[in-house]
């Protein structure tokens, strides 16, 4: 028997998730997103990945300013689901839509609860240098992913992974995850584990600050941190006048004051080891190899980028 659903989400990282659904024999409702966002001063309005999947396939889609307004209350209570999925939505459902009778609120977490609760699950197990991270599916509660988990499963963290490759794994694990779990659902044979409070981190949101490379970081860190932040914002530092961010970076054995460019091939020296920038980003330009860059600008050598 197909479940009468609803799908909460807003990235692109919600997406695969949300096409698992549609292309199963679930029937979805509704999809709730986040309002289109103006960009650049009002000349252009960004829908949401979430909402222009709903567009080209033709799905009811809600885009609320609040969620938590007496208007979705009813729209939901209306609706009947039998569960509402959330992914990335990027509002906290209230209190008052959670206890609306016989509707299971399941969220797909991008971490392996208790660690890295919150907004950049992702971007922090890079940054922490984690051998793995995987995907939780929990029932949802009042306080941040806290609720108990019903599923999780696990995947490796390579040292060269970066943002882009784990979130789009990711993706793909939370589509096959969610089908399973419906499956559970269906035969009301689901079992919701309590998550232990003493193994809580959480993953607070990037700031800006934090992109800016700090060459005082030994190797790895520094590293942790280009891949965390892989394609975009990007992991950037600023050589004459310019801003360049690395998009891709290996650690090699060097020494030198931390910043020291030391050799011509864009060896950057780091507390401990340095690194070799072999792919980066001028400010409104395309990505490009380091060979590409090198053909058009000349290094200074033992030049102190920090």
């Amino acid at each position: 028997m197909a479940l009468k659903l609803i799908f909460m989400g807003t990235p692109e990282f919600s997406v695969p998730i949300l096409k698992s659904l549609y292309e199963s024999k679930h029937d979805i409702l509704k999809v709730y997103t986040q309002p289109p966002k103006k960009q650049n001063r009002g000349q252009k309005i960004n829908l949401t990945a979430v909402h222009q999947f709903c567009i080209n396939h033709n799905l009811p889609v809600r885009y609320p300013e609040r969620i938590d307004s007496e208007e979705e209350y009813q729209e939901i209570k209306k609706l009947k689901p039998d569960v509402a999925v959330v992914v990335a939505y990027g509002k906290i459902i209230p209190q008052k839509i959670l206890s609306i009778d016989n509707i299971k609120f399941l969220n797909i977490h991008a971490s392996l609860l208790p660690k890295w609760r919150g907004a950049a699950p992702i971007q922090r197990a890079i940054i922490n240098l984690d051998n793995e991270t995987g995907i939780s599916i929990m029932k949802i509660v009042p306080k941040l992913d806290c609720g108990p988990v019903m599923m999780q499963s696990k995947i490796k963290i390579f040292q060269n992974t970066n943002y882009k490759e784990l979130s789009d794994k990711l993706s793909s694990l939370g589509a096959s995850m969610i089908l399973k779990s419906l499956d559970i659902v269906e035969k009301k044979s689901e079992i919701f584990i309590e998550q232990n409070e003493t193994e809580a981190c959480y993953a607070k949101k990037i700031s800006k600050s934090e992109t800016k490379v700090n060459w005082n970081d030994d190797a790895k860190k520094v590293i942790g941190k280009i891949n965390a932040f892989s394609p975009t914002p990007g992991s950037w530092f600023e050589y004459k006048k310019s801003r360049l961010k690395i998009i891709e970076a290996i650690e090699v054995k060097g020494r030198g004051s931390p910043g020291q460019i030391i050799n011509k091939n864009f060896t950057v020296a780091c507390a401990h080891n340095a690194i070799k920038i072999l792919k980066l980003q001028k400010e409104g330009k395309k990505i490009m190899s380091i060979e590409d860059y090198l053909k058009g600008n000349q290094l200074i050598l033992d030049f102190n980028l920090s």
